[in-house]
């Protein structure tokens, strides 16, 4: 599990109603009891930052004190700067608890010359954990010599502080830790930092449930970069929509116009040249290319090729029609063209066997049930767990992340799974999916992976949506969703 998992699944598991606070109190209490457990009762140093491992410690002190041991606080900020509002409340319990007869005390420690090494037999490192990068700073590096230099048996909080989360490796300094008791998970780092640092592992459940892993939520948002303040015109994705026909004009522009309000700085619509005029009229933000004909077929593949090398991403198939000549430049653009491709609708159902595993490039295809059976040749059962399955081998298959479309939304993609119940069923509306298209085509253009694209892009539809039937009902349009899609970012 990397840092950035561990924060998604907090926030998830707050969104399903279960505080931080409860789980800072699971954290701290398993971090005690590792202690109380194995130890007699003695003297206990805990090192503490002014985060959540901090707060982790906190917790600890409670619990070590009323096991009859002596508790030693040094904490290396100052209260006024603790951001989370469940370190500062376990702090000003603490605090509270050093007015009394507790075998508690507390320092503040906001210059490194007030550190000192301690006699304390057990030593917590409550410092950074994940929160680390790069060389560390005073007072965090005095303390971390002093905490090495002890003689002391030292249990870290979920990393060791200086030990990099995510791959393990020590810029400067580590905490050289006897064990580490880190939460919910092991962070992929600590498998493959140096035992030197993290001595033992032992892994403490905090009540985290598996579904706020499973079910794409709040929490997942967090994967998406901030655009860069100094980014200029055209750095923060460019789409490619190659779709419609004369049936057909809405859905390609539903499709670019989803892909803008997702964050794309530029969505160009690649349309027969007939619908040029009728799809420019839909939106002053579109801009559209005309092609050849009035639908896309062989003639018009060698300029879209050309075409997308100047974009990030490409969405195929909104609205393309289900012309013979159109199966063959679809087949032909599928493998052809060169950059991470959503491919929707009328598309999909043209596609030959064994076209996708010849794309070296990432892949996301977003069908419904029919479109499901008519891609893979199954028929999706109705069970969900076999339906997970069944979904999980043909984008083994196919070498696709798959998103079957439903009221549970299930994606599969590079041997992972997740689930979206986002939605209801006024998104049965024609569009929704062009919007989702669309919206999977800017993530992609933003560089999340095409797994990652495609979870997120289910869930923000599907909560625009949620966002248009509270506010209409279930009487609205795709029109509505897409409006509504920047409110999810928020």
């Amino acid at each position: 599990m990397t840092p950035k998992d561990m924060m998604v699944a907090d926030a998830n598991s707050e969104a399903m109603g279960i505080p931080r606070t409860s789980l800072m109190e699971n954290a701290g209490n398993c971090l005690a009891r590792r202690i109380i457990n194995n130890i007699n009762p003695c003297k206990v140093a805990i090192f503490a930052g002014n985060g959540g491992n901090g707060g982790d410690g906190f917790v600890s002190a409670r619990y070590l004190i009323n096991h009859g041991f002596e508790v030693e606080v040094f904490f290396l900020s100052d209260p006024a700067l603790i951001k989370s509002p469940e370190t500062r409340l376990n702090w000003e319990v603490l605090e509270q608890m050093s007015n009394g007869t507790n075998p508690l005390s507390l320092n503040i420690i906001k210059d490194s010359s007030y550190l000192h090494k301690t006699d304390a037999e057990v030593i917590v490192d409550a410092l950074l954990g994940t929160g680390v990068r790069g060389n560390l700073r005073e007072p965090v590096s005095t303390a971390v010599d002093i905490i090495n230099q002890s003689e002391g048996f030292t249990v870290a909080v979920d990393v060791p502080t200086g030990v990099d989360p995510g791959s393990g490796m020590v810029a400067d300094k580590a905490v050289q830790a006897d064990v580490t008791v880190t939460f919910h998970k092991v962070k992929v780092g600590l498998n493959i930092a140096s035992v030197d640092y993290v001595g033992s592992i032992e892994v403490c459940d905090i009540g985290i449930p598996k579904e706020a892993e499973l079910f794409a939520g709040p929490g997942d948002l967090l994967r998406i970069e901030k655009r860069d303040q100094k980014s200029h015109k055209g750095q923060n994705g460019k789409v490619l929509i190659i779709g419609g026909s004369k049936e057909y004009s809405g859905a390609p522009a539903l499709a670019a116009m989803s892909s803008i309000a997702a964050g794309a700085d530029l969505a160009v619509v690649a349309c027969p040249q007939q619908l040029s005029s009728v799809i420019r009229s839909y939106s002053p933000d579109l801009i559209v290319h005309g092609l050849s004909n009035d639908f896309i077929n062989p003639r018009d593949t060698e300029e879209l090729i050309k075409l997308s090398e100047n974009f990030d991403s490409v969405v195929l198939g909104c609205g393309i029609g289900r012309e013979e000549e159109t199966a063959i430049a679809v087949n032909d653009l599928a493998v052809e063209i060169e950059k991470p491709m959503v491919i929707d609708a009328d598309a999909l159902k043209m596609l030959g066997p064994g076209v996708l595993p010849r794309r070296i490039y990432e892949t996301v295809i977003t069908p419904h049930a029919g479109e499901f059976r008519e891609f893979s040749g199954i028929t999706a059962p109705q069970d969900l767990q076999d339906k997970i399955k069944v979904v999980a081998e043909v984008s083994r298959e196919s070498e696709t992340t798959v998103i079957l479309k439903g009221a549970v939304d299930i994606i599969a993609g590079n041997d992972k799974l997740k689930l979206n119940s986002t939605g209801n069923p006024g998104m049965s509306v024609g569009g929704t999916g062009d919007c989702l298209a669309g919206l999977i085509g800017a993530l992609l253009s933003h560089g999340q992976n095409a797994f990652e694209a495609a979870f997120l892009g289910a869930y923000i539809n599907g909560l625009a949506g949620d966002f248009a039937c509270e506010k209409y009902g279930y009487n609205f349009k795709a029109t509505d969703v897409l409006k509504l899609i920047p409110q999810t970012f928020k």
